[in-house]
């Protein structure tokens, strides 16, 4: 690591706010293009490199580098990239698995019965919801928009929208709850 390298993660080891936050607002942008060419997928790259960025500062005081900073965040995301890559392989080859297994296929009519309680009870549980709340689950499960893609559609904040969800997904919890203690 270079002196001034060396005296920046000092810096930011000793709680140094703004050092820190100098390094995050330098490497950012190139980080998340530079994980971006792994993922294809601008969304989780942001995210990757957030949490990188999250560890380094709760764990900053018994973090030890011994290479450039620069290169420690490159290999970092690069490291989280190829886990997410890995990751992915698995669960498609989970998916295949069990598209391709034929014998998965039957239903007994008792597995019909019971999907039919539980599509009924989400139903429930979706209808006893307030009408935001349910509109904002539904955009979120059903139609598979992130938190950003539903607060920009109904011109409202993130935190509207995380606070909704938790809502929607407590009354689940609740309703599933009570679901399994009667059927198990």
């Amino acid at each position: 690591m270079s002196l001034s390298e060396d005296n920046t993660f000092n810096k930011i080891k000793s709680g140094n706010l703004k050092t820190f936050e100098k390094v995050f607002r330098e490497f950012y942008p190139v980080l998340c293009s530079f994980a971006n060419k792994f993922l294809s997928d601008a969304d989780k790259s942001e995210e990757i490199v957030q949490e990188i960025f999250y560890k380094i500062w709760k764990k900053r005081e018994s973090l030890d580098i011994n290479v450039s900073l620069k290169s420690y965040l490159y290999k970092s995301v690069q490291n989280k990239c190829y886990q997410i890559i890995q990751h992915k392989a698995v669960e498609d080859k989970y998916k295949n698995y069990v598209i391709n297994d034929k014998s998965n296929h039957s239903i007994l009519p008792s597995d019909e019965l019971e999907i039919e309680e539980i599509n009924l009870l989400i139903e429930q549980t979706l209808n006893s919801l307030p009408d935001r709340c349910n509109q904002i689950f539904r955009m979120n499960r059903f139609e598979g928009l992130k938190y950003k893609e539903i607060a920009d559609k109904l011109s409202i904040s993130i935190k509207t929208v995380e606070a909704n969800m938790g809502k929607a997904l407590k009354a689940f919890r609740s309703n599933f709850k009570k679901y399994n203690e009667v059927y198990n």
